[in-house]
């Protein structure tokens, strides 16, 4: 490794020098504090694109192009470049910070392939974030285009024994597998610190975000953001090797690729179609010497804008869920009102009525609970499955969501009793087709007032800034899993350290954990173990981003639960004001705050053996919080809430965590 890296060294002080007997560069593209650069080149009728950090090479030679029933733009010719300096700034209540401003280059190149049709390649590239997307333009009389494949490609130098370049993967699954044929669904095992040659497991390479550490340089994570009705969502391919573009290196390459045509049971095309003149989604790549700008990156809404304006003022909170617990029993009267009354001790906004109330409580038991929460100062979401004809969900309301002419009946039926909320669940796919139906109905549920989370579903690329009620996605191997087996439980403080740094950095996450109960069951005396402690369940409730949080938390935990960890939750809040790295590693640890107003709550788990030690200074400075009062939650199973000093250092073992509240 370290031969590798001297190597490197000598070899070159930038990526403009590895180029230089390879082909000149057709143009420059440089950030707005010039760390971070972009080259576009063409060699042997072909373009590429280079990314350079800090004078470093994070990506390395890689394909841009496409093909199209209208033209093959696999051959291209550099024609010009446009560029200039743009700045925006939004308020965004649903992601890690609210109020965001955003610097870039923009730079749009115009190519040419050999018949003469042009393809058009924007670039966006801030300090620490690049963006590209195509746009087709419209010449002739033809107004409309299928895209068959995308050339675009991300390279990253390795050496020749793999050891250079480590992966954060997690793999697409075979499509129609799983429960009632419903992935995939972003649902699969991470690979943790793997060399590139590692097997996704499935053959069909991996899901976005896809976190990427480059050595001694520093980290890139790649994902897609802007995926709307007008495409498909998309995925990087298996690696490849290609030529590396220093010498002594090999190439580590991954292509796009679009939906396998098994996905939603064979429905849908596989390629995307577009209208023209049009425009792909975009391609992100956050770069870092440290993995601060990964966790505090904004690029997934900095380069999508709102697709329609709402008259709605939605509200964003915790609420409680029965069947997290009490699973399917818990679909009777009683039990929801009993959650209800969870959710009013505990001063949850919200209570989610999972699957089956349509059949167990009916249409009018469903008004007669939403009353009752009402009553209470409590109120509702209801659950529903997406399905329609590509899984075998019976769960239901089933053929609902799917059906415009049922959809809209069922959400103008719960706008007029005052449901707030959604839950639609077992999408399985990626294909424009599901995504229209996604779109389709967060447009439907905004019209009657009606805010939308997705499980059994795709990454939100975007949809924050998109769509203005949308407000949450599972897209993650969740708190269920945590139920149905003994090894996620063994596992949740490794899970819990990845997520900040891949699936949670690029949209919401609605995971539904925070469990209090020892064994996951009702009875709190059988079922899995939990290895966590309650301290890192605390943790979580922050970790974890999202604006309205389904807790795991059980009416017998308001007495049987530590106060401490009842009162924090009761205080918690679901948005923030700004997200900050302080410390971490995937797989190892994390350390991340988040500020709501002038309090900051920093979040700590750990899930190695070693211990964590976390210096109290260490984490004023790193927030500029230099004469602020501190508490700590930590202490395990057996937490308290103290006040903390300056010089205090906190210690946090394997499968513990702690929380920091810090009072500007």
């Amino acid at each position: 490794m370290k031969g590798f890296l001297s190597l490197i060294a000598m070899a070159v002080v930038s990526l403009s020098t590895a180029i230089a007997a390879m082909a000149q560069p057709d143009c420059f593209i440089s950030s707005p504090n010039g760390i971070t650069d972009v080259h576009i080149l063409t060699m042997d009728g072909k373009a590429y694109y280079q990314v350079e950090h800090h004078c470093e090479p994070f990506v390395s030679t890689s394909r841009l192009g496409m093909k199209t029933n209208i033209g093959d733009f696999s051959q291209l010719e550099f024609v010009s470049v446009e560029q200039e300096q743009i700045e925006d700034s939004y308020h965004l209540k649903t992601v890690k910070s609210s109020d965001i401003s955003y610097k870039a280059t923009k730079a749009v190149c115009t190519f040419r392939n050999p018949e003469g049709q042009k393809l058009l390649v924007e670039f966006r590239v801030g300090n620490y974030d690049v963006a590209f997307r195509y746009l087709l333009p419209k010449e002739g009389e033809t107004g409309s285009a299928r895209i068959f494949e995308e050339l675009t490609e991300f390279t990253f130098n390795d050496d020749p024994e793999h050891t250079y370049l480590k992966t954060y993967l997690t793999p697409q699954s075979h499509a129609m597998i799983g429960w009632k044929r419903t992935k995939p669904s972003y649902e699969e095992y991470y690979g943790i610190g793997k060399q590139v040659t590692a097997p996704s497991g499935y053959g069909h390479g991996y899901t976005f975000p896809c976190l990427f550490q480059i050595g001694g340089n520093g980290w890139v994570l790649v994902s897609e953001t802007g995926v709307d009705s007008r495409y498909c969502g998309s995925r990087l391919s298996e690696y490849y090797e290609t030529s590396g573009n220093i010498e002594g290196c090999v190439g580590a390459g991954y292509k796009i690729e679009y939906p396998m045509p098994e996905e939603n049971n064979g429905n849908g095309t596989v390629e995307p179609a577009i209208g023209l003149p049009g425009a792909t989604p975009w391609r992100t790549i956050t770069l870092g010497q440290t993995l601060k700008p990964i966790v505090e990156t904004t690029v997934t809404w900095d380069v999508v804008e709102p697709l329609y304006e709402t008259v709605n003022d939605y509200q964003y909170g915790k609420s409680t869920w029965s069947w997290i617990v009490w699973q399917d029993a818990s679909m009777n009267m009683p039990d929801q009102k009993k959650y209800v009354d969870l959710a009013y001790e505990m001063g949850f906004d919200y209570i989610l009525v999972d699957a089956g109330w349509d059949q167990n409580l009916g249409y009018d038991g469903a008004e007669e609970l939403v009353r009752y929460a009402a009553s209470k100062n409590v109120d509702v979401f209801l659950w529903y499955s997406s399905s329609g004809w590509w899984n075998d969900i019976v769960q239901s309301p089933v053929d609902v969501m799917s059906n415009p002419i049922a959809r809209k009946k069922d959400m103008r039926w719960m706008n007029k009793i005052g449901v707030k909320g959604i839950k639609v669940d077992f999408f399985g796919g990626d294909k424009q087709e599901t995504m229209r139906l996604y779109e389709a109905i967060l447009s439907d549920a905004d019209d009657n007032g009606l805010m939308c989370i997705f499980h059994g579903c795709t990454l939100p690329r975007g949809w924050e800034r998109m769509y203005p009620n949308y407000v949450g996605s599972e897209a993650v191997r969740a708190s269920e899993n945590l139920i149905f087996g003994q090894y996620e439980c063994d596992q949740e403080a490794q899970a819990a350290t990845l997520h900040p740094f891949i699936r949670n950095a690029v949209g919401c996450m609605e995971f539904g954990g925070c469990f209090l109960n020892k064994r996951l069951s009702r009875s709190n005396q059988h079922g899995t173990v939990r290895r966590t402690t309650d301290a890192f369940q605390m943790a979580i409730s922050v970790l974890y981003q999202n604006p309205v949080q389904n807790f795991a938390v059980t009416p017998n935990n308001l007495t049987d639960a530590p106060k401490v960890c009842i009162d924090f939750l009761k205080e918690v809040p679901t948005v923030w004001d700004e997200t900050r790295y302080v410390s971490g590693c995937p797989g190892e640890s994390a350390v991340i705050a988040r500020r709501n107003g002038n309090t900051w709550y920093v979040a700590a788990v750990n899930a190695i053996d070693k211990i964590l030690e976390i210096s109290v200074k260490d984490v004023f400075e790193t927030l500029g919080a230099t004469d602020s009062e501190a508490y700590v939650i930590s202490g395990g199973n057996e937490p308290v809430k103290e006040k903390v000093g300056r010089k205090t250092k906190v210690s946090v073992p394997k499968n513990d965590g702690l929380v920091m509240i810090i009072n500007l």
